[in-house]
């Protein structure tokens, strides 16, 4: 049987700007609570995080869930964004990972509550689960958090 040539790799005509539109970055931008008198629950669910095992190189993934509830500050949902885009060619454990996300968020915005559930995809036949919390001194919880679920197929 004859072989058929291989098509070129398609290029764009676009051409690609001096400075991409956007890029990672290791800081969280902020803005002021709409409604700071109230507990009310802010969650987000982060389908595909990336990052790097620091003894393989290989990559890492996990589904995120992050639950706060705000004081005076919220996470700007672009910058949370770039910002766990700057963990994709980082080294570092799962549970490092996770608890440094919740210090960056606790850091940026002071809230009352943060809960972070990293569900990471099996290594080695192993899944690992980390979830790391934070309570502000003296706040009783009002809102009641979602419950998460295993991710489907486990």
């Amino acid at each position: 049987m004859p072989k058929t040539p291989r098509r070129a790799t398609a290029v764009s005509t676009r051409i690609a700007p001096a400075t991409p539109p956007s890029a990672p970055q290791t800081h969280l931008d902020v803005f002021a609570n709409p409604a700071p008198g109230r507990d009310y629950l802010i969650e987000f669910v982060i389908p595909e995080f990336t990052c790097l095992c620091p003894l393989t190189g290989q990559p890492d993934f996990a589904q995120f869930s992050i639950d706060m509830v705000a004081d005076k500050l919220c996470i700007e949902l672009k910058s949370l964004k770039l910002y766990l885009w700057s963990y994709r060619d980082l080294g570092a454990f799962h549970e490092k990972v996770t608890n440094t996300i919740l210090d960056d968020i606790v850091a940026a915005t002071t809230p009352r509550y943060a809960r972070i559930r990293a569900r990471w995809n099996v290594r080695g036949g192993i899944y690992t689960n980390v979830v790391a919390e934070h309570r502000a001194h003296g706040w009783k919880h009002t809102v009641t958090a979602p419950t998460i679920d295993a991710a489907p197929g486990r």
